[in-house]
């Protein structure tokens, strides 16, 4: 808010001619300037859009301004869901014509060309896949005919001869790239792969930077687990981001708090595409070592600089479970990690220490 401006004036004595006939004139007292009103009182409200994107729940949040009033704000935040609209286009394995079903369809026979986006999206997975001893393998989409978390859900668990013939597909050292060509060649017959595990932190990201681009300064942008904060609130606190119980009654019940300013927030849980049989859960995060469903967490968040890095790292912290995964994080610059473990035990990395704000113990139970 602008501060009032004090306008100080300058008292000029004016010398009147004098004679001896008439005495000198009266100077007339200099008027004062009327002051700067105030600006009114300004109480910003919350700008939301709620939809849907990429298989999942979007939300985009902003503030009013003095300068944005919620009219000018709302094509702002349709611009930035129409990016992640767009980024989905090319990345899905639900279309035919996407840029990673072409990618699938012609495995075993030819590379195909891809935009920049699907290319950086495929060699960043490469990379933590290497980071992470390979049980980030976005080509664990070989299983997706097994395990049925999705519109496809089935509750059943896959034979074991059919998870050791699809797991002889899953191999992310067999995906070519030609950075001069900018194409992608699944080298095996039958390969097939996926972007679910990191391309909705990548799209996060390009929203926040539509929002940016567009002169807001303080936002955040969700998708699913996947979560981007712009500045503080008009009040000038942090925004503040609560880790869900994986064994709690819902999103909305966290056994923890941590304020984020400028980060993401990316969380990988057993609860959200799983269900429980003959006493033991079963969920979609797979360990391409075995086949079947990683077992040492129950949940993994990862708060880190962007967004399309926490998304690519919680899966992996996830499967290697805390001892090994927290060291993903701690190779990083500006990440860290809270894991609930199989136990239900609570660790949390050094640098989430002194941030994080235990509210309980999470909740207990298959």
């Amino acid at each position: 808010m602008m501060e009032p401006r004090h306008v100080f004036l300058l008292g000029a004595l004016a010398l009147a001619a004098c004679n001896t006939s008439s005495p000198p004139e009266p100077t007339p007292e200099p008027r004062p300037e009327a002051a700067t009103p105030r600006p009114p009182p300004f109480d910003p409200k919350k700008v939301t859009l709620d939809d849907k994107a990429m298989g999942t729940h979007v939300v985009i949040t902003t503030y009013t301004t003095r300068e944005l009033d919620e009219a000018a704000i709302r094509p702002k935040l349709d611009k930035a869901l129409a990016e992640i609209r767009r980024l989905e286009r090319l990345m899905t394995t639900w279309r035919d014509d996407s840029e990673i079903s072409r990618i699938n369809q012609a495995a075993g026979k030819q590379a195909v060309a891809v935009g920049p986006e699907t290319f950086e999206v495929i060699k960043k997975s490469i990379s933590v896949a290497d980071r992470s001893e390979g049980v980030f393998d976005i080509s664990f989409e070989a299983m997706r005919d097994l395990w049925r978390f999705d519109e496809n859900k089935v509750e059943e668990v896959p034979s074991k001869a059919d998870i050791d013939k699809a797991r002889a597909l899953i191999d992310y050292r067999k995906i070519k790239l030609d950075h001069d060509a900018r194409s992608v060649l699944l080298q095996k017959p039958g390969m097939r792969l996926s972007l679910g595990g990191i391309a909705k932190g990548y799209a996060v990201d390009a929203a926040a930077k539509v929002l940016a681009a567009e002169g807001l300064a303080s936002f955040y942008v969700q998708a699913g687990g996947d979560l981007y904060v712009r500045g503080k609130k008009p009040d000038g606190s942090p925004y503040r981001v609560g880790v869900r119980d994986p064994r709690g009654q819902g999103p909305n019940d966290y056994f923890a708090m941590i304020d984020v300013t400028d980060h993401a927030f990316s969380t990988a849980g057993d609860y959200e595409r799983a269900f429980v049989k003959d006493g033991k859960r079963w969920h979609h995060i797979i360990d391409p070592r075995t086949g079947y469903p990683a077992m040492k967490s129950r949940s993994v968040t990862v708060w880190a600089k962007d967004a399309f890095t926490a998304d690519g790292i919680d899966d992996a912290i996830f499967i290697l479970g805390p001892d090994k995964g927290l060291s993903i994080c701690e190779e990083l610059d500006d990440c860290g990690a809270v894991v609930v473990d199989e136990h239900n035990k609570v660790w949390v990395s050094k640098r989430l220490e002194s941030k994080i704000q235990m509210l309980r113990d999470p909740t207990d139970g298959v």
